[in-house]
């Protein structure tokens, strides 16, 4: 069992609060359920994740694999990415092994300023239609990341 240097004590009804960078690392957030036991190691919690796919949250046809639950619909799409992962690092070892070949791209910005002006305006948008929406929403309906909306905000 990993030994954090953390220490809490209980309180007269015997609670604890679990610190903030454990509750940040292990997912939990307000309302999770947890779950409680003993082994070799000692008292283990964790957070509860129920009997459902850990990817999708399906209830059916699932399989147990290094303590979470798949179901068959995750395997089948884990194994197709499997065969493409390895597809194209087979492309990239032939590519290695190939002759070298001139490279005739043209140099690009990444991100040119209307662009990030752009994104700039969908993000106020975004935050004026839904102000108390959590920034990952915001990433995922622009299709960004969660830190480039983040810089995104600073330039609000």
């Amino acid at each position: 069992m990993k030994n954090t240097g953390m220490t809490r004590p209980l309180d007269q009804l015997g609670r604890i609060v679990l610190p903030k960078e454990m509750r940040t690392t292990m997912d939990i957030n307000i309302g999770d359920s947890l779950e409680f036991f003993v082994n070799e190691e000692g008292f283990v919690l964790r957070k509860y994740t129920g009997v459902s796919c850990k990817f999708c949250g399906a209830v059916d046809h699932l399989t147990y694999f290094r303590d979470n639950f798949i179901c068959s619909d995750c395997i089948q799409i884990l194994k197709t990415e499997e065969h493409e992962d390895v597809a194209s690092t087979d492309a990239i070892q032939s590519q290695k092994h190939a002759k070298p070949t001139h490279n005739t791209t043209t140099w690009k910005p990444k991100q040119s300023r209307v662009q990030q002006d752009e994104m700039v305006r969908k993000l106020r948008k975004l935050i004026q239609e839904h102000p108390n929406l959590p920034q990952k929403v915001y990433a995922e309906m622009l299709g960004i990341s969660q830190g480039r909306v983040s810089q995104l905000k600073k330039l609000l």
